[in-house]
């Protein structure tokens, strides 16, 4: 893990042309956040494109060296021995809050949100309460042409999703406050990786 840099410093690749890496606008957005709620359909069971690219990105933020220098950039020697000499794994964003709503037309919402879920405790998170994770289908098998249909009239689904939002935001009160207080905070990790 010294040798993966948070935030990522893999890209934008200038030798090959790379540029504009739209994570650099991201990384500080999420090192900002008190909390963050993902909202998102399922894709053939899986997240949109676009979410799995973020998260496969994030990958630093588990771990990653905040020093890079201490790799002399990218030597994988200089990182075996920092992380045989007794790596702590940092977390970059543990503390924060999380919410999900991860909705689908038929299969898959369940599935999603394990996933988002898992992830986001994985790297340190905290869920907003039992009411900040939802998954649920829209208009069942029903035509695409009509699912805005089956969504306006789903008001307890707009509900859900509310109570989602604010248990977020009641979960990011109390940790920016102190208010909030992990039941394993202090607890050593005998297995940090």
């Amino acid at each position: 893990m010294p040798l993966c840099h948070w935030p990522c410093s893999c890209y934008p690749n200038h030798a090959l042309g790379q540029t504009n890496d739209w994570m650099a606008e991201i990384y500080p957005r999420w090192v900002a956040a008190h909390g963050v709620m993902i909202l998102c359909p399922v894709h053939w069971y899986q997240a949109p494109a676009s979410l799995k690219l973020m998260m496969d990105r994030l990958v630093c933020a588990d771990g990653g060296n905040p020093d890079p220098t201490t790799t002399n950039g990218k030597n994988p020697q200089a990182a075996k021995e920092l992380e045989l000499a007794g790596w702590d794994y940092p977390r970059h964003l543990a503390g924060r809050a999380f919410s999900v709503v991860a909705h689908g037309d038929a299969e898959g919402p369940e599935s999603l949100r394990r996933a988002l879920v898992d992830w986001l405790r994985d790297i340190g998170l905290v869920q907003a309460g039992a009411k900040g994770v939802v998954q649920t289908v829209i208009g069942y098998y029903e035509p695409y042409a009509t699912s805005h249909d089956h969504l306006d009239a789903d008001e307890d689904l707009f509900v859900e999703v509310r109570n989602a939002a604010t248990s977020l935001v009641n979960m990011a009160v109390m940790v920016r406050t102190g208010e909030y207080r992990a039941p394993d905070a202090g607890l050593q990790e005998p297995r940090p990786k």
